[in-house]
């Protein structure tokens, strides 16, 4: 049961952006960019950087959306999206996506905690400037998210084809796109 009184019964993120629509723009706006722009890091990639933050901030519903959006585009689907939430030292990740993901689980703990060390084997694996700005933004701005989530008890689909269906839409049209498509079909 939310802590605060929503005007819709969507689940999680989509019943706050419903709440305060004049905050879902700029922060569906963010997430675009840092998921769905044109990068050297994948869609895919970028979408398990998410998963696996929101997996480490025990956040069920962002993980459970973000593993499916990462699953849709990953050619290994969820099985490696599991496989990195389990236990990422033995997931069967690029040396370079393992120390990405060692950089965003250094911003989960806290930001501080992202060493000139852990920038370092990132760079020794091939990772650019770019690559690691935007893991240190995705860990960042996800942990905002889920503690919006969470902190507002938003409620939880128990069914998981809600996030498998929403993943193709958002595969196909980003986050903007399908925002928009939710409006107009308002």
């Amino acid at each position: 049961m939310p802590h605060i009184t929503l005007n819709t019964n969507e689940p999680g993120i989509r019943g706050l952006f419903r709440f305060r629509p004049e905050t879902a723009l700029p922060l569906n706006g963010l997430v675009e960019a840092l998921l769905c722009a044109p990068g050297t890091l994948t869609r895919g990639e970028r979408e398990l950087i998410a998963a696996y933050v929101s997996g480490l901030n025990e956040c069920r519903y962002c993980y459970s959306a973000h593993a499916a959006y990462a699953a849709a585009q990953l050619p290994e689907g969820m099985p490696l999206v599991q496989q990195v939430h389990d236990d990422v030292d033995s997931a069967p990740v690029s040396a370079k996506m393992r120390a990405l993901l060692d950089v965003a689980g250094a911003v989960q703990r806290g930001g501080r905690e992202v060493t000139a060390d852990l920038v370092a084997a990132a760079r020794a694996e091939g990772a650019t400037d770019v690559e690691i700005h935007d893991t240190v933004l995705i860990a960042a701005a996800f942990c905002m998210f889920n503690r919006y989530v969470d902190g507002l008890a938003t409620v939880l689909p128990d069914d998981p084809d809600f996030y498998t269906d929403r993943a193709q839409r958002i595969a196909a049209h980003g986050y903007l796109g399908v925002l928009q498509q939710e409006v107009i079909h308002e």
